[in-house]
């Protein structure tokens, strides 16, 4: 049966089968991939497509690419909404990484730029980039933002919540389902490297795990804040920098949703991630109640050392009060 969505700026437009069945179908099938790029295709500087009914309940997790200009937000692993986004210009690139919302203000006022306008902010980095209405004109525009139709920076500050996971990547790729539980296996033991694990300095709140193959080691954020660190052995090539959300579901459903995304190190188009990290079973252990749905795992060949030459930006850092842009 047909349905009808509303676009930004036009009439309630009729999606037939061909538009509409896609963002139902589940998020490892093909052509139904194909289909959403294709929808996400036809919207005009400043349209999107909101469907929340789609999928009613799960976690979110939010996807942006600088290679196509657009957005897709995905509930329980299925995309329920698709905008048409301008990100940073040249000079202000938007950064590329795996980031996670710190701070929300309805009514926020950039701090660096003529007190500018930034309605319905979410702030990704305490360095100045967030996600906020503002002017499309079809191509990159901003100093670092990711600018939204003004409408559906409403309705997302309306269901996103501090902590979400969003996606920031020069591809164009979209999430596959990965099989199976391939992640945080219990291997052979580790030697170095003693085990940091604090979970009182975060009792609660979402929870991502960084493993550097760099580093050979994982670091365990909740609430952006970190509760642990270990040593890790990743088997298999790390080309460029995956992330994995961990999805509910009924049964028989894919445990893991994974996204590739070039990195300092990658290239373009990076293959993804098809080994598998191992860690200490007493760790295996102290993680299995946090692998819950909406958990992400961050697998990357950069090093998280700060002093490294080239460390991953990721999921913010100490506020600093920052302007943003």
């Amino acid at each position: 049966m047909a349905r009808y969505v509303k676009l930004a700026g036009k009439a309630a437009i009729l999606l037939g089968a061909a538009l509409w069945l896609p963002f139902a179908a589940p998020a490892g099938a093909a052509s139904p991939q194909g289909s959403v790029l294709e929808a996400a295709e036809r919207l005009a500087p400043g349209d999107y497509i909101w469907a929340p009914e789609i999928a009613p309940r799960g976690p979110l997790l939010m996807i942006v690419s600088l290679a196509t200009q657009r957005g897709t937000l995905y509930r329980n692993g299925v995309p329920i909404a698709i905008t048409t986004v301008s990100t940073g210009k040249a000079g202000h690139e938007t950064p590329t990484g795996v980031f996670t919302i710190l701070q929300r203000d309805i009514d926020h006022r950039s701090n660096l730029y003529d007190d500018a306008p930034m309605p319905y902010m979410q702030r990704l980095t305490w360095g100045g980039v967030a996600l906020h209405g503002g002017r499309l004109p079809g191509y990159p525009a901003s100093h670092g933002c990711i600018r939204l139709p003004q409408a559906f920076a409403r309705l997302l500050y309306g269901v996103t919540r501090l902590g979400m996971t969003v996606i920031v990547t020069e591809a164009a790729a979209v999430p596959r389902a990965a099989p199976g539980d391939p992640l945080l296996q219990t291997g052979p033991a580790l030697a170095e490297g003693a085990v940091l694990w604090e979970p009182d300095r975060a009792p609660s709140g979402p929870v991502s795990i960084i493993v550097s193959a760099a580093d050979q080691r994982l670091l365990v954020l909740r609430d952006g804040i970190m509760i642990g660190s270990a040593p890790a052995r990743i088997e298999g090539p790390v080309t460029g920098t995956s992330a994995f959300v961990r999805q509910s579901g009924g049964s028989g459903a894919a445990a893991w949703l994974e996204v590739a995304i070039p990195g300092a190190i990658a290239a373009k188009v990076p293959a993804p991630f098809a080994g598998r990290v191992d860690i200490a079973a007493d760790l295996r252990a102290l993680l299995a109640p946090l692998m819950t749905a909406g958990t992400s795992v961050i697998v990357t060949p950069d090093s998280l050392r700060t002093a490294s030459p080239s460390p991953l930006e990721i999921l913010g850092g100490d506020e600093s009060g920052a302007p943003t842009r």
